[in-house]
């Protein structure tokens, strides 16, 4: 099971939240397509520590930013993407 220690509502299952993928930079509105096609389509997955983007959709209903080993499954920071606090 894993634990994602969510600043609102403490210690939660990760079944309350919804994985949104690893955090990237969304390219602006004047790069060209190729920027476009990377940034929606060509994901490093990386084997070690990614940050990713999580929804408490069973809980607060905020997005949250999670750094996480994709190895082990250890989270060492968990913080809202709106507020931007840990």
């Amino acid at each position: 099971m894993l634990l994602i220690l969510c600043p609102h509502c403490g210690p939660r299952n990760a079944d309350e939240f919804s994985f949104g993928g690893e955090l990237v930079r969304r390219p602006g509105p004047d790069t060209g397509q190729e920027s476009w096609r990377a940034y929606l389509y060509t994901k490093e997955n990386l084997a070690g520590w990614e940050r990713e983007q999580w929804f408490h959709g069973s809980g607060c209903r905020r997005f949250l930013e999670v750094e996480r080993n994709t190895i082990t499954n250890e989270i060492r920071l968990v913080r809202d993407v709106a507020e931007g606090t840990a």
